[in-house]
């Protein structure tokens, strides 16, 4: 049994590379304390990295579980490697780690407004640029995993030089400030970095924190043990950095609007963070058509938007339709063809995001195009998740619209789910009828036909169908990398269920209002075109627990 402070054998080398005590300027308990301080600030920042990719990354490309998962595995990995790697540098410790510290500010802190800028200027560009966002994002998971792996081994190096003890209680120490570091930063990032700055300017202020803690832990606390050129030359690239990191907090208002102007093109009216999302509106004005986009995913065109809701309502109105429930449709769109029904009664809205519902009531442009729906008495507004709603839902209704995200963006997942229809069954009235926006068929069949086998399996009759004329433009579905017009999907795909045992036929109302391009005969074309793409194979339904929408 070897005892902890056994005193080594003349000659041995020191352990970790210990090149003798190091020359402080202050006590050492002071100095091990300043360390740990040290390490604190530095794990707080690399988990505000971490966090910050893969927030971006789910953001610009879609699919947050699968970015997640390149991000965290790929960092993890890079932090075994950079850990091995520093190994070199642990005789001159102090050296190594500003260093490492200096360049981690710079890399880190510029990685978000490096991501957003390959999105936005490259994203169009088609071939290898197209995929120009997923492979910056395995870089920066890759260098910034390597540098943070390469901080233990030079910390522990620095805290050992402090004061001999026993190897067990420093990697403790270490440990225990670097996990409540870690702690502070992933709280820090959701709750005070991205809310009161953004993930640009918040990533900036992260690299800033970083660079500062690293250089005063090495140039104030371990100075001595630095030549005079090496103080030198951290000094200036400490100061390089941070003027780097300044300059670019200065000037990020503006790299944010031209990024924009970059994404949406030069007609962007609004652009504004709701606190659930990112809402832009452009065009609506001197004959431009408006669009919506929601987290840089196009919600509808003004060239087109028509098709898509009066095919999506229409078809539901065929029968009983005194009480309407639409679910999502924040823009008004969706209440406004319910509205043009003398009949309707009550039309309510479950909106998750009431800055959309605040735009669609006071913008010029989209309340006149929803026609002031929500000035109209029989509308009545529900701020909430629509999942989480229809658990407590006070009523039954005629008809039940689902105006939701495509099924692949993850967010939605729960929305095209199981137990989602089992709730929305649950307040369809006997002859009541549901519709869902399915996403498109050409583009994603497989998720199409996986929302109509999860919906029979809730318990509901099912007619699938489609409509054509989608105009091509930014790609509307999970992936936002896939722009332009080859991107895009050519049409919608559509879901008319009810709880009867037949499913019910997508027919227009016999007396029901004039539609500008939605015809009987074209509808009943379009239910066997959806019907012609069905799938052999048997599909499971997609649960809770058990997504099915990823392609």
């Amino acid at each position: 049994m070897i005892e902890p402070h056994a005193p080594a054998p003349p000659g041995a080398p020191p352990p970790w590379g210990l090149q003798g005590q190091a020359r402080l300027p202050v006590r050492p308990g002071t100095g091990r304390f300043l360390v740990l301080a040290g390490v604190f600030v530095c794990a707080a920042c690399g988990l505000v990295y971490e966090l910050e990719l893969v927030a971006l990354a789910s953001y610009l490309i879609g699919d947050s579980v699968t970015q997640a998962s390149v991000v965290l595995s790929v960092m993890v990995f890079a932090m075994g490697v950079g850990s091995l790697a520093a190994k070199r540098l642990r005789p001159r410790a102090a050296a190594g780690f500003g260093a490492v510290e200096a360049a981690l500010a710079l890399v880190g802190g510029c990685s978000a407004m490096a991501l957003y800028a390959v999105f936005a200027w490259t994203g169009d560009w088609g071939g290898a640029w197209a995929d120009g966002p997923r492979y910056l994002l395995v870089a920066f998971s890759l260098t910034i995993g390597l540098l943070i792996g390469a901080e233990v081994p030079l910390l522990m190096e620095l805290i050992q030089r402090i004061r001999r003890q026993d190897l067990g209680g420093d990697v403790a120490d270490l440990f225990a400030a670097d996990y409540v570091g870690a702690l502070v930063g992933g709280l820090a990032f959701p709750f005070l970095l991205l809310p009161l700055l953004g993930q640009l300017t918040g990533t900036l202020l992260t690299g800033t924190v970083n660079a500062v803690a690293g250089g005063a832990l090495v140039l104030g606390l371990f100075r001595r043990d630095l030549t005079r050129r090496a103080r030198w030359v951290l000094l200036v690239a400490n100061l390089v950095v941070l003027g780097l990191l300044a300059s670019a907090a200065v000037l990020v208002d503006d790299f944010e609007r031209a990024a924009r102007h970059a994404v949406y093109g030069a007609d962007v009216r609004v652009a504004l963070k709701t606190g659930v999302q990112e809402v832009v509106l452009t065009g609506g004005t001197h004959g431009r058509p408006l669009h919506l986009f929601l987290d840089g995913r196009l919600r509808f065109s003004g060239r087109d938007e028509n098709r898509y809701h009066e095919a999506l309502v229409h078809p539901a109105m065929n029968g009983p339709h005194a009480r309407v429930l639409i679910l999502g449709g924040g823009d008004g769109l969706a209440a406004r063809e319910a509205l043009r029904y003398p009949g309707v009664r009550t039309v309510d809205v479950v909106e998750l995001d009431a800055g959309v519902v605040r735009l669609a009531r006071r913008d010029p442009a989209l309340s006149a195009l929803n026609h002031h729906a929500y000035d109209d008495p029989r509308v009545h507004v529900v701020t909430s998740d629509a999942f989480r709603w229809l658990r407590d839902a006070p009523a039954t209704y005629d008809v039940v619209i689902s105006d939701l995200p495509d099924p692949g963006i993850t967010a939605s997942t729960k929305l095209y789910s199981q137990e989602f229809y089992g709730l929305a069954r649950r307040v369809l009235a006997p002859d009541g009828r549901l519709a869902v926006h399915a996403g498109p068929v050409s583009a994603r069949r497989r998720a199409f036909w996986t929302v109509d086998t999860t919906m029979r399996a809730a318990g509901l009759r099912t007619t699938p169908y489609r409509v054509g004329g989608r105009e091509p433009g930014f790609a509307a579905g999970p992936d936002r990398t896939t722009g332009g017009a080859s991107g895009a999907p050519g049409d919608w795909g559509f879901i008319l269920a009810s709880r009867t045992a037949l499913p019910p036929p997508p027919r227009l109302p016999p007396h029901g209002p004039h539609l500008r391009t939605l015809t009987k005969a074209a509808l009943t074309a379009d239910v066997r075109a959806a019907s012609r793409t069905r799938l052999s194979c048997g599909l499971p339904p997609s649960t809770l627990v058990h997504p099915r929408y990823a392609d």
